[in-house]
């Protein structure tokens, strides 16, 4: 006996969360450049390699997702998005810039708004089947 499943396209609001969720990997894949020196204050240079792997994956999964309507590599890029937010998080418990804490917040904002887009559900159908 096979099974099908039948494959479900992205709603509009996927789409923009999955664009989002790219760009903003783009964005962090130049993070290991951003590293402080030794000695200065800022984040080591390990977590920012980490941070610009991390975009590497949201940017490739996202695009995978999108083209191969992948749930699976949805959720990559989700986790990659999340774990680089979560690198920055130490920002509003030291001492730095408020642009930096601004900066920060913003982010954490944006992949939220990334994640809630990406898994919004289809509308589902108000008629009632019987």
């Amino acid at each position: 006996m096979t099974t099908t499943t039948a494959t479900t396209g992205w709603t509009t609001k996927n789409k923009v969360g999955l664009g989002l969720a790219v760009f903003y990997g783009i964005v962090n894949i130049p993070s290991f450049l951003e590293a402080a020196d030794p000695g200065e204050d800022g984040p080591p240079l390990s977590i920012m390699i980490v941070c610009s792997i991390l975009g590497v994956v949201a940017a490739v999964a996202g695009v995978i997702a999108w083209r191969n309507r992948s749930r699976a590599a949805a959720r990559l890029t989700a986790a990659s998005v999340i774990i680089i937010t979560l690198t920055s998080l130490p920002a509003f418990f030291v001492d730095v810039p408020a642009a930096v804490k601004i900066l920060v917040a913003v982010s954490v904002l944006l992949t939220v708004a990334i994640v809630i887009l990406m898994f919004s559900p289809a509308k589902r159908s108000s008629a009632v089947q019987g």
